[in-house]
């Protein structure tokens, strides 16, 4: 991970809250012959008695699942809007152009859970991303018969987060005016780049 001190958080709740808001994420692992493989898949975090654990499920029987059986160490990767920043944007225009974006790494040791926990997810996921308590697509308003099929195709897993990093590249480094000058040209842009300029905007009072 791009590790420099000027592109952290000095609170960690900021990062968990970016988890949060960013919950499909990228699954890596690694299988018994050190093939990597990963998938994407919505996660939940959790804090339990000093710990971190990232909650979700995948289909069995695919090579991500076979894997993880073989090998519990996994790389979770949460990312958000990231946009290109050209360097003609700088009163120096002989600098290098670079990328702005925010990603969190979480490291830890997964395990599967039984049926009881997986339907504890499932109820959990889609009354989550549904934001309707009355939803017909919440779990507990499926028919039961269809609900049992499905969960024999899926597995739930917990992931026991050993550390988490994070890069929040935001142009932090720059001078006052490049940064000014950053913000109003990924403004213009419109889509992710002025989703990254409203970020940037937010964080100014704390830079200069």
């Amino acid at each position: 991970m791009y590790n420099l001190p000027h592109f952290k958080e000095s609170e960690d709740r900021v990062v968990i809250d970016f988890v949060k808001q960013h919950p499909f994420a990228m699954l890596v692992g690694v299988d018994a012959d050190h093939n990597p493989v990963a998938t994407q898949v919505p996660v939940f975090i959790d804090e339990k008695e000093g710990k971190l654990f990232l909650i979700g499920h995948i289909q069995r029987k695919t090579d991500h699942h076979l894997a993880l059986e073989q090998n519990k160490n996994v790389l979770v990767v949460f990312s958000g809007a990231h946009t290109y920043i050209s360097a003609s944007w700088y009163e120096n225009k002989k600098e290098a152009s670079t990328w702005n974006y925010r990603a969190v790494h979480a490291k830890g040791i997964l395990r599967f859970l039984g049926e009881v926990e997986l339907l504890e997810v499932l109820k959990r996921t889609t009354l989550h991303f549904e934001n309707n308590a009355n939803s017909p697509s919440l779990v507990e308003h499926i028919p039961q018969d269809y609900v049992a099929k499905m969960m024999k195709a899926i597995v739930a897993f917990e992931v026991e987060v050993t550390t988490l990093n994070h890069v929040f590249k935001l142009s932090q480094n720059q001078n006052e005016a490049d940064y000014n000058s950053i913000v109003k040209e990924l403004k213009n842009q419109g889509g992710e780049a002025e989703v990254v300029a409203k970020l940037m905007e937010e964080r100014k009072g704390k830079l200069f």
